[in-house]
């Protein structure tokens, strides 16, 4: 791939991909600033979930800047992150990759009490509620990659980039994370 790397991306997989490890390698990579769907756009302290009229507020102010990589777009909001991407980054990764990562993450963070997103920490209650983020994989993981074979297809969509493998992704970030020729024809004009 040539060209310059892309100033506005989404990184849009499924629960356990590891998204946000991505988003953060790419902004590091490439020096545009990250956001994150779960702290800057969704949660408050205690978990508790942010209105969605502020969430859609938010996510307009991230998406009218020039520059950003953002780790993840709600349902709710996504369309105006679409709006403005340059390049979408999907991890199309195994079922059983994202959620062996999923699981070995949330045990981590249960045992070391990482905080999560806005001071929120994972515990053995919410791994087994109703909601927990291992039952939210398996309650999105088929719409999520859903909606990107849509995207895919739509030619009015931004690029879409593939990784079936994270040495794949890892190598192009280490490269430069360069954008494919679609972005780049799309910022000439």
């Amino acid at each position: 791939m040539t060209g310059v790397p892309a100033q506005r991306v989404l990184f849009h997989v499924v629960t356990g991909s590891g998204k946000t490890s991505a988003a953060h390698a790419y902004a590091i990579a490439t020096g545009v600033p990250q956001f994150s769907a779960d702290d800057d756009v969704g949660w408050l302290p205690g978990w508790e979930g942010r209105e969605i009229e502020d969430q859609y507020r938010i996510a307009a102010t991230i998406a009218g800047q020039d520059r950003w990589v953002l780790d993840s777009a709600y349902s709710s909001w996504r369309d105006i992150i679409i709006a403005r991407t340059e390049l979408i980054v999907f991890l199309d990764y195994p079922r059983w990759l994202s959620l062996g990562r999923l699981v070995r993450r949330t045990i981590r963070r249960i045992i070391s009490k990482d905080q999560v997103c806005n001071g929120n920490t994972e515990t053995l209650r919410r791994v087994l509620a109703k909601d927990s983020i291992i039952g939210w994989h398996f309650k999105t993981f088929t719409r999520k990659r859903k909606a990107i074979e849509q995207i895919r297809a739509n030619p009015s969509m931004p690029p879409v980039l593939s990784f079936q493998r994270p040495c794949d992704l890892d190598s192009w970030i280490a490269e430069g994370a360069h954008a494919p020729p679609a972005v780049q024809s799309l910022r000439e004009d």
